[in-house]
């Protein structure tokens, strides 16, 4: 196991930016930065032992902080929040009082906002143990930041151990009643980011989804998904269904763990390669999105980033959950701690 930390530049007012390598005995190696807590790229061996850049990512800070980037969204590989996916309108109601956040997707508030927790600097702390090496990002989202309410207080954990998986844990407590909704927005590609994703095979055990509008905000109606293009029970080709689908998939999963116990919530494979991806999680949801709005743009190797470049496993909350009672509640109060845990276990078929 090691962990290295070198300067990865600095943010836009001049604060220096750590960049964190994570590497295992297995050739599995993860890098990290605190700015936004980004993962900037994984590198997991092939079937014959090839190591490449699995996740969609730069080399340098600043093409994170380029207004090209930052403008378009795509969202690389961070910490999104404080609430992930959108909330309709910008707007929820808590406690009796209505509150209002910054609209940045249609008529809807997206990750967070505007300056959500993927633009925000994480102090950051390593961690080195005999069997595993990781990073702890720690942030605290002061109260009406973004317009969400309460001094919200967060710790994530990254750590790789010597199982080829890769935790992500998220804990956070506030001083007033708000709302939160974490994950990360990791983009796959196992081939290397030599192809499109569309002939990566996906496992997805759910056999519901939250329907949606035509704005992505769900309606409130739970549906099965046997029958659709939704249908990932029986493992299939991310493109051999999307062709019915003008954006391709940007949908909700309902993960059977109401008792909020680990469960798997995705399995993506690709042949070509025989890499593999198995997702864990606590959450009682996993969004779908295959990256049709990714915009044109170099990647971290020269590779071209474009629509269906990259395929994102987020687990989280439902999108829209303070506007939909009869969802798992987002809502934390004080003197009650949000956790949550998922695991990324990389191996090769």
């Amino acid at each position: 196991m090691e962990l290295i930390r070198d300067v990865f530049g600095n943010a836009r007012r001049g604060e220096k930016i750590y960049l964190y390598t994570l590497r295992n005995d297995h050739g599995i190696t993860i890098k990290i930065t605190n700015y936004g807590g980004i993962i900037t790229s994984v590198k997991t061996p092939d079937r014959i032992g090839t190591r490449e850049n699995i996740v969609l990512g730069f080399k340098s800070l600043d093409d994170y902080l380029a207004d090209a980037y930052v403008e378009s969204g795509p969202f690389f590989g961070c910490i999104t929040g404080r609430y992930a996916n959108r909330i309709a309108f910008g707007k929820f109601s808590l406690a009796g009082k209505e509150y209002t956040l910054p609209i940045n997707n249609g008529k809807n508030c997206l990750h967070g906002g505007i300056t959500g927790f993927d633009k925000v600097i994480w102090v950051p702390k390593k961690i080195e143990k005999p069997d595993l090496v990781g990073v702890e990002l720690k942030y605290r989202s002061l109260h009406m930041e973004e317009g969400f309410p309460g001094n919200l207080d967060i710790t994530v954990t990254y750590t790789l151990n010597h199982k080829n998986e890769f935790h992500i844990e998220y804990k956070a407590v506030t001083d007033r009643e708000t709302i939160i909704n974490l994950t990360n927005h990791t983009y796959f590609n196992l081939t290397g980011n030599k192809t499109d994703i569309l002939g990566h095979t996906l496992y997805i055990p759910a056999k519901t989804k939250t329907v949606n509008n035509d704005g992505l905000i769900p309606t409130g109606e739970i549906a099965q998904v046997a029958g659709t293009p939704f249908d990932f029970t029986t493992p299939a080709t991310i493109g051999s269904q999307i062709g019915g689908l003008a954006d391709g998939y940007d949908c909700n999963f309902v993960l059977d763990n109401a008792g909020k116990k680990l469960v798997k919530a995705a399995l993506l494979s690709e042949e070509s390669s025989g890499r593999t991806v198995e997702v864990f999680t606590t959450e009682p949801g996993m969004q779908l999105y295959t990256g049709y709005y990714i915009p044109k743009m170099r990647g971290s190797n020269g590779e071209e980033f474009d629509k269906y470049r990259g395929v994102a496993l987020e687990t989280q909350h439902y999108p829209d959950s303070p506007n939909h009672p009869e969802f798992p509640s987002t809502t934390l109060r004080p003197g009650d701690v949000f956790k949550s845990k998922t695991i990324y276990k990389f191996g090769t078929k």
